[in-house]
């Protein structure tokens, strides 16, 4: 009989997955890239593309503190999902999400930048929905 042992090393716990390990790692690196960017956009907005005529039109400011408080809800749940709490997956998917979408309305002040936060948030997505089902033993 072959036995598995989680992420602590315990006999029991939940079998952790490469992938689970890769998403939670970008997670929290996203988060911190998106609050870093949120707070650039805070501090001093003139750093960002200014354009005029766009439909998701928003103060600088405003996109700052949403790309903050997105941040700090991404890294926090990717922390989770590493320490291998069972409902970050769920908010973690969700929540990549959600900065798929704030990253796209992004576009145009940070092109390069956003299209690569997009690809990132992607890739979260699927290492969460691939990784396998917690598993008792």
């Amino acid at each position: 009989m072959t036995t598995h042992t989680g992420a602590s090393g315990r006999h029991g716990e939940t079998h952790s997955s490469g992938w689970l390990v890769f998403a939670s790692v970008i997670m929290v690196f996203s988060g911190i890239m998106t609050l870093l960017a949120g707070i650039s956009a805070i501090a001093k907005d003139d750093v960002f593309l200014a354009t005029r005529n766009y439909v998701y039109e928003l103060d600088l400011t405003g996109w700052g503190w949403i790309h903050l408080i997105l941040g700090i809800l991404v890294a926090v749940t990717g922390a989770a999902v590493y320490k291998g709490a069972t409902w970050a997956r769920a908010v973690g998917v969700g929540l990549a999400g959600l900065s798929m979408i704030a990253n796209f309305m992004w576009l145009p002040h940070t092109p390069w930048w956003a299209s690569l936060l997009i690809v990132i948030d992607a890739l979260v997505i699927w290492g969460l929905c691939v990784a396998p089902r917690p598993t008792r033993y």
